[in-house]
């Protein structure tokens, strides 16, 4: 099956902080209340129950989970909402409960013990999975649905297979970076190439071109509130936004042309300001998770500041660039923190970044795949491990510290030919398996490393 997932799906836009733990189980509560009404009986539906099991459970509190549960139901989607309308939804409910209109038509009391968090438990389709129940009169539940939230914000129902139909849209299908190294060496073409080809094939023209635009307008605007917005954020840390008073102390530095080069600390503000807007539930671009959604943000505008000539057409190859490789990434390993930890999300942004950047800079197809292979090699390992379950510590200040890695890894590669020992298909693979071998609680259950070893105050 071809790894290529379009740049439309992999980019989405929603809200923070957490596309397996907020966007993922939104969509999945939005769709069992669709499927209440589909079938006929939510007029029959009195009480609705979901229980969150393993990572779901160990940190749903922290990223919003309950909240996204509850605004699912209500018929919300991470796309359109308000943001405001899902903070709180769960802790709006109450000591006695309050009604929700399920998919905006039935109402139905819910109470906060309605969404049970299970984090001992562990389904064995995936580490996020939960459960929702929808109840009538009888013993019985009238539907039952267990969604298993994989990464990036995608769901997938149990008992779904994959589907292969999506493989005859593309002209160009690939299963490996050496498949698509040969598709561009084939037709002369680079990885954005190949990409676009495929999405021209499903979207049109046009549709891709919009869609990309959008994308890149969400991820500014982001970086725009993010930079310009005071603040601590929400969860009880006390952790300061700090992008604002480093976008002031910057500007004061760049009208002083020669007192530093400042590009590096833009780089880190842009990052900066991407994942205190995550952390505080506001409106993200998942690339390819919500936790990791500060890095292709802040290399693009690094590209559009830093860069000679850069324009919007090298922001549509840099974020097509960045999906073919994510492609590689989620068929062939996993983008889901609570799968992989902390490699998998903000190792496969890095990755994604340092070959999109290659790209735009006039790499190679094999520069553009070493760039993206030597940024996962030296992300290797990472543990998700945030401090109170909350995509704060040590999340935000990672991104931007791997966004500096994404830069020099594609200026690193851009002084080869190409030609290196370990190829972009091994690393993903080594990545892979240490996911596999890595602890539980290592993996997005804040119940190892900084998150136990970091008294709160």
């Amino acid at each position: 099956m071809t790894a290529f997932v379009s740049a439309l799906d992999l980019f989405s836009i929603g809200i923070g902080p957490s596309s397996s733990h907020t966007v993922g189980p939104m969509r999945a509560a939005r769709a069992f209340a669709e499927r209440l009404a589909s079938d006929g009986v939510l007029d029959q539906v009195t009480r609705i129950s979901c229980a969150l099991y393993g990572s779901l459970g160990a940190t749903g509190l922290g990223h919003g989970t309950p909240d996204a549960v509850v605004a699912g139901l209500a018929g919300l989607e991470p796309q359109s909402c308000d943001p405001d309308q899902v903070r709180g939804a769960w802790s709006r409910l109450g000591g006695k409960g309050a009604e929700v209109r399920i998919a905006g038509g039935q109402a139905v009391r819910m109470l906060r013990s309605d969404v049970a968090l299970e984090p001992r438990t562990r389904l064995p389709g995936h580490p996020n999975a939960m459960t929702l129940q929808a109840w009538g009169d009888g013993p019985l539940p009238l539907a039952e649905e267990t969604y298993y939230s994989v990464g990036g914000g995608f769901i997938r129902r149990e008992g779904e297979t994959a589907s292969e139909s999506g493989a005859l849209l593309h002209p160009l299908p690939y299963s490996s970076a050496d498949e698509l190294l040969a598709l561009c060496e084939e037709h002369g073409v680079s990885f954005c190439d190949v990409a676009r080809h495929n999405e021209v094939a499903v979207h049109g023209e046009r549709g891709i071109d919009a869609g990309l635009d959008a994308i890149w307008a969400a991820m500014a605007d982001c970086v725009s509130h993010g930079l310009s917005t005071e603040g601590t954020l929400p969860g009880g840390l006390g952790v300061k936004r700090r992008a604002p008073q480093v976008r002031r102390r910057l500007e004061e530095y760049d009208r002083d042309e020669h007192l530093r080069d400042t590009s590096t600390e833009w780089l880190h503000a842009f990052a900066l300001a991407v994942n205190e807007e995550n952390a505080s539930g506001g409106r993200v671009v998942t690339a390819p998770t919500n936790g990791a959604a500060g890095i292709i943000p802040a290399v693009g505008h690094y590209y559009l500041k830093f860069v000679p000539g850069a324009d919007a057409a090298g922001i549509r190859r840099y974020l097509l660039t960045a999906a073919a490789i994510a492609s590689l990434v989620k068929k062939n390993a996993s983008i889901s923190g609570a799968e992989g930890g902390c490699q998998a999300e903000v190792g496969s942004a890095c990755a994604m970044a340092a070959g999109a950047l290659c790209a735009v800079l006039g790499g190679t197809p094999r520069q553009i795949e070493n760039a993206a292979e030597i940024a996962m090699e030296h992300h290797l390992g990472l543990t998700c491990d945030p401090v109170a379950g909350l995509v704060q510590v040590p999340c935000i200040e990672r991104n931007a510290i791997a966004s500096s890695t994404a830069v020099s890894a594609a200026r690193l590669a851009l002084h080869g030919d190409g030609t290196h020992l370990v190829s972009l298909d091994t690393v993903i693979e080594t990545m892979r398996q240490t996911g596999l071998d890595m602890m539980t609680k290592y993996k997005e259950t804040s119940e190892g490393g900084l998150a136990v070893n970091v008294v709160e105050c």
